[in-house]
């Protein structure tokens, strides 16, 4: 296991924690499963990479104390190879061919983000090897044809902000902005936003994409402002939306209703009042509770993590909900395949597919490996009570705040 500092510490491609063993295939030859992913130390996916791994973690830890995922009456413990990938979509391709060919492991988790986990297909395709996604929701990479690849609780970014629209639209709202970074999630939920929004009778006065690593956000919110849009939905990492609310305090922009991906972070919260009334969306909040029938229940896993992680920076979020649903899934496929070929794998992921609800939320996929469940409900940030759901009415613990007050009325 490690914290933050402690990957900080070490170096690139220096976090192998496993000696070599055989790989395990139709015959189960070895005594343990080793299953690989990478971790980003730095750049823009650390945040969210360091928050999924650590939901691998804790779903590895689980098992092991249970004994190992049981194949063919045989009770196989897991071990977790973790490499750096640095948030480089170069790296990853050298790193998970390092993962198969030396650290010969018999499956793998996917890197965090469509970006980083392209990259990774195109590599354990080639050599052969189960993929399990956890983040990458780029309708776009289920096209590309990846046989052994399954989003297990990612759904995909053209669906993501259905919600989040609805409710716009419900509160009223007539025009949307809709900004986004460079990058194929963004870009795509972006584009699967501006489809919902047309949906619910809603007009998109700016469609704007901004370079990777832009710092300065206040053209932009100008533009955004000047067209009249009374919804702003940026679809940008952290550290963009970060950059973007203090802006808009700054330059004193208001828009009625806001909305921000990874507003529901812990590390987008640590900001203080300045989020406060912005929406977000999660699928891990004491209100959502599925019945779940793989891997851990939602007050299962907070008891976990505060075990495991006892002097954590950050408590879990959905990031780390999706990574742990994405292991307790690859222990009942695993089970089901009764190896770790990557053909028998990707043919159980399909035959489960209906079947399995963990905590992030009911799995079914499709025959690209395309999440098609796992609803995201939109919650808002609230003076003095925090993260609480809005919408859907269903899982609805009380009514959103709209419009949100202006900066100098807060």
């Amino acid at each position: 296991m490690f914290a933050k500092s402690w990957l900080f510490r070490l170096p690139a491609l220096a976090l192998a924690m496993a000696a070599l063993t055989p790989s395990i295939g139709a015959a189960q030859t070895s005594d343990k499963i080793r299953v690989g992913m990478t971790v980003s130390s730095t750049g823009s996916f650390a945040l969210a990479s360091q928050s999924g791994v650590r939901g691998v973690e804790l779903w590895v830890d689980d098992v092991n104390r249970r004994g190992g995922i049981e194949v063919n009456g045989k009770k196989y413990p897991v071990e977790l190879v973790k490499l750096d990938d640095r948030s480089d979509k170069q790296m990853v391709t050298r790193v998970y061919e390092r993962l198969i060919v030396d650290e010969k492991v018999d499956l793998v988790f996917a890197p965090f983000g469509s970006t980083l986990t392209a990259a990774a297909a195109t590599v354990t395709e080639r050599l052969g090897k189960y993929m399990m996604v956890w983040s990458a929701a780029s309708d776009d990479l289920y096209k590309q044809g990846f046989k052994n690849m399954v989003s297990g609780t990612q759904m995909p970014v053209s669906a993501m902000l259905r919600a989040n629209m609805e409710l716009a639209a419900r509160q009223g709202v007539k025009k949307v902005a809709l900004l986004y970074s460079d990058e194929p999630f963004p870009a795509g939920l972006a584009e699967g936003g501006r489809e919902q929004a047309a949906k619910n009778g809603m007009q998109v006065v700016l469609f704007e994409k901004y370079p990777k690593g832009q710092k300065d956000f206040s053209t932009i919110l100008q533009k955004a402002r000047a067209a009249g849009a009374e919804a702003l939905v940026p679809t940008s990492y952290e550290g963009d939306l970060i950059s973007m609310t203090r802006q808009m305090k700054q330059l004193d922009i208001n828009f009625p209703y806001v909305f921000m991906v990874y507003a529901s972070t812990p590390q987008f919260q640590a900001i203080g009042a300045d989020a406060n009334y912005i929406y977000s969306h999660t699928n891990y909040h004491p209100a959502i509770n599925w019945k779940v029938n793989a891997g851990m229940t939602r007050e299962q896993f907070a008891a976990a993590y505060d075990r495991q992680f006892p002097k954590a920076e950050f408590p879990p979020d959905f990031q780390t909900a999706l990574a742990y649903g994405a292991g307790a899934l690859t222990e009942e496929i695993v089970k089901k395949a009764g190896n770790t070929d990557a053909a028998a794998l990707k043919k159980a992921s399909l035959d489960l597919s209906g079947k399995l609800t963990v905590m992030a939320g009911p799995y079914a996929i499709d025959d690209t490996g395309k999440q098609l469940l796992m609803p995201f409900p939109v919650v808002q940030l609230l003076p003095g009570k925090g993260m609480v759901p809005v919408w859907p009415e269903d899982v609805a613990t009380q009514k959103p705040v709209y419009p949100t007050p202006d900066w100098n009325k807060r």
